[in-house]
């Protein structure tokens, strides 16, 4: 790209912020080193023969339960429950389970170290694994059974994640889908790559549409893609601009009263023939009622005719329940130039502390004593 990505500085000095910027720009550098990380963890650890018809749990909080989502979409006998919901409400999701796998960032939100404590309480018996960007973190000394750590510049120093969100996904999809995914890797990082600049670009010129609100709309399975999407977005304008996610089909159910002629809607398009016929029936009556401002993330020519703005599509021919870690460049590119657009410092977009890059104020209550089962 033609920006010098070693500079760094803040917003307000009229210098542009550089730390998410290089964060985001260098993941298609790291998703083979994801790939490889995965693959020797679970050499290590044994995995395929423990994975193998495992009844699995992932979960993580915030960006990380979204990895969760995506994960769980390409894993048929996984399910996907953010650990803010498991350690408050732990045995209704445990019945059966055989594995859990926690997601984590730094591994030092309060949450993640009490989740394991609690289902190690709870089920002793259960593996529990995790994937981490930070080896070091509260989440491994919690005792799980065994970890993957990822290439350490995953672990983002910006506020809000975004290369910890792409690797993390893609780690638990390696896990799920390894030969899939090992296929792909390396084309797709070389397209984005490639394609980097013109995304950028295109997504700057987005950001400048974004009048009031935003809604994010993808299918099953990208709606992992969709909740993150619409938390990126909403971070990174500190929550200036209203922002809802929905499937295509779920809109009409209701939440399209959310949307207005000036509603910035981005849309990623599916892969799969069949729900892309559903997607494009729902764009075209958005068009028809004159609802919106549509932005698509597409790579096929004859979708450009009903966009008002095309983001390329980074894994076209990929499978929808493989895409989450390569589609979420664009939201997290039009995030980073929706925060500078609004004069924020997109490296830190909540300089009131509103959030923060760990979380804060979480009490951990003692459990009452539960009896202990297998």
């Amino acid at each position: 790209m033609s920006q010098d990505l070693s500079m760094a500085g803040d917003v307000n000095s009229g210098a542009v912020p550089q730390i998410i910027l290089n964060e985001i720009l260098r993941q298609p550098l790291l998703w083979s080193t994801t790939l490889e990380s995965v693959r020797s963890a679970s050499e290590r650890l044994g995995l395929s023969r423990k994975l193998q018809n495992a009844r699995v749990l992932l979960t993580g909080a915030g960006t990380s339960a979204y990895a969760a989502n995506a994960i769980a979409a390409a894993w048929p006998k996984a399910v996907a429950v953010p650990s803010t919901d498991l350690l408050v409400d732990s045995e209704r999701y445990l019945h059966e389970i055989d594995v859990m796998i926690s997601l984590a960032r730094s591994g030092d939100s309060p949450e993640s170290a009490a989740v394991v404590e609690r289902v190690r309480a709870l089920r002793p018996k259960i593996l529990q694994l995790a994937i981490v960007c930070n080896e070091n973190g509260a989440l491994v000394r919690a005792g799980v059974d065994g970890v993957i750590a990822l290439d350490p510049r995953t672990n983002d120093h910006s506020l809000v994640m975004t290369s910890a969100f792409s690797n993390l996904a893609l780690a638990g999809i390696v896990l799920a889908q390894d030969d899939l995914a090992a296929a792909i890797v390396a084309e797709v990082s070389k397209r984005a790559s490639v394609l980097l600049a013109d995304i950028d670009q295109v997504c700057r010129r987005a950001a400048n549409r974004v009048k009031d609100r935003i809604m994010v709309l993808a299918s099953s399975p990208l709606l992992g893609w969709a909740k993150e999407a619409e938390l990126k977005l909403l971070e990174m304008c500190g929550g200036k601009f209203p922002v809802v996610s929905e499937s295509f089909l779920g809109l009409r159910h209701g939440p399209m009263s959310f949307m207005k002629a000036d509603t910035f809607v981005l849309c990623l398009l599916s892969n799969d023939a069949a729900r892309r016929l559903y997607e494009i029936d729902l764009i075209g009556e958005l068009r028809a009622k004159k609802i919106g401002y549509l932005t698509g993330i597409t790579d096929s020519a004859e979708d450009r005719d009903i966009f008002d703005e095309v983001i390329p599509a980074i894994a076209p021919e990929a499978d929808d329940a493989q895409r989450t870690p390569y589609e979420i460049v664009g939201p997290q590119l039009l995030g980073y130039h929706l925060s500078l657009r609004i004069g924020l410092n997109p490296d830190n977009p909540s300089p009131d502390g509103i959030i923060n890059r760990v979380v804060r104020g979480v009490r951990i209550h003692s459990a009452p004593s539960t009896k202990q089962s297998a």
